[in-house]
Order: structure tokens, then C-alpha cells, then sequence
């Protein structure tokens, strides 16, 4: 009947279904900063199917406030935004928080961005568009690298 079995996270969502269940908790908070709507919407919808807590932010301005008021696991950047640029939102986060990994997700595909993100601050690039898997894998790498780090400098 199916080309493949459900996921858990699918069979939650089946009405009556036995594992019709609340979600676990989630595995990381998100802040994702992106301009556009529709790429904003659909990144945290894969995200948050994948159970991590997306808070959005659609500009520069936005961004800045929701991270010096909420502690995250990752910072998920577009490098074009709304009121400045990600390089210089990278360094902002920098100044106050020197820990939570940071991870590009922009459409500047020049190695001269690249170059200029790490340099700023930044952990991991990815150019748009790529696989949502790709997308899922990464955020969880650089999630799961500033733990394990964090972890090792507290022991």
C-alpha cells in the first residue's frame, strides 16, 4: 500500500493512530534569519519536523534582539538581509556570544563569502539551495560539534 513505511514523527501525526503522541522534546533552538517569506517558512517547517524549536527573524534588527534576549544551540543565517548583511550580523553575534555556532545558509556562493563568513565568526556554510537532508545533517554536525566542544571545556 505504501512505497515505504512511516517515520515516527509521521505516525504522530495519523488521527487514532497508537503513537499519536506529544512530540518529544526538542533536540536544539534555532534562531534563522532569512528576508524571504517563503524560504523562512519552509526551512523552519523542515526544521521543525526534524524536532528542533525555530524562532524566526527576518531582519538584522530582529535578529539582534532575539539572540541578546534568548539562549540558542545554533544561529542559522541568510549572508542578504533585511537592514545589514550576515557578515556583519556574524560579528555582532561575536561581541556578545562568543559560543553559539553559527551557520550559513545563503544563495553568495563566491569563495570571497565563504572566506569572509568563517572570518567573521561562522562555523559551517552552505550555498542554497541544497538537499533538505544536506540542510538537516549539517545543522545537526554543527549542533552536535559545539556540545561536544562546550562539553570538553567544562570537564
Amino acid at each position: 500500500m505504501y512505497d515505504k513505511p512511516f517515520s515516527l514523527a509521521e505516525r504522530r501525526l495519523q488521527p487514532g493512530g497508537l503513537l499519536n503522541l506529544r512530540p518529544s522534546s526538542p533536540v536544539g533552538t534555532i534562531l534563522y534569519v532569512e528576508d524571504d517569506d517563503d524560504t523562512r517558512e519552509l526551512v523552519a517547517y523542515l526544521l521543525a519536523r526534524n524536532n528542533y524549536k525555530v524562532v524566526p527573524a527576518e531582519s538584522y534588527d530582529d535578529a539582534l534582539l532575539l539572540a541578546r534576549a534568548n539562549q540558542f544551540d545554533l544561529y542559522l543565517i541568510d549572508n542578504w538581509i533585511s537592514g545589514g548583511s550576515g557578515i556583519d550580523l556574524c560579528k555582532k553575534l561575536r561581541e556578545f556570544n562568543p559560543g553559539t555556532p553559527i551557520l550559513f545558509y545563503s544563495g553568495a556562493a563566491y569563495e570571497g563569502d565563504k572566506h569572509q563568513a568563517f572570518a567573521a565568526g561562522a562555523q559551517a556554510y552552505l550555498v542554497k539551495p541544497v538537499d533538505n537532508d544536506e540542510l538537516i545533517e549539517e545543522v545537526s554536525r554543527v549542533i552536535s560539534d559545539a556540545k561536544r566542544t562546550q562539553g570538553a571545556m567544562s570537564a
